[in-house]
């Protein structure tokens, strides 16, 4: 019984798709996603005065830490070369809370959306962390791909 799931082998058990035949491709993903946080914490995190100090420049080396570490965490992702990550964090004062934008770029066979989603998602648990301490109710919320080019499927936009 052969199976259409791409991660499950003829005897339905997990395995890593092989993409070796596949051609190499620049390929590109953008995701994002806020943190919303009480106005005092907000305030703590600009004005910098948070006791586990620079929040957002720690937040955005976690989220290029957490890219990079991607296979790692998520089972069947492989290992890439990734040859470019860049995050952006945006101030929602409205909000209050920020939105944390992830790029990852290289050129191979397959995609880098997982590692911008992963990226996303542990840059803004880092600021949670950071500030647990002033707003236990932050919450993490539209974690989301942005968009992404390059490879079979072609290209994607929110």
């Amino acid at each position: 019984m052969s199976s259409d799931l791409t991660h499950l082998n003829e005897h339905q058990r997990p395995k890593m798709v092989d993409v070796g035949a596949k051609e190499e491709s620049q390929r590109i993903a953008v995701a994002s996603g806020k943190i919303i946080m009480s106005p005092e914490a907000y305030r703590a995190v600009i004005d910098q005065t948070t006791k586990k100090g620079a929040v957002l420049h720690t937040a955005v080396i976690a989220a290029i830490m957490g890219a990079k570490k991607t296979p790692d965490l998520i089972p069947m992702c492989h290992p890439l070369l990734l040859t470019s990550i860049n995050c952006d964090i945006e101030e929602l004062p409205d909000l209050p809370g920020f939105r944390l934008t992830v790029e990852c770029r290289l050129k191979g066979r397959t995609g880098v959306e997982m590692e911008a989603l992963t990226g996303v998602s542990i840059g803004l648990l880092t600021i949670y962390d950071m500030v647990k301490a002033i707003d236990k109710a932050m919450v993490i919320t539209e974690i989301q791909l942005e968009r992404k080019s390059g490879g079979k499927s072609g290209d994607f936009r929110r």
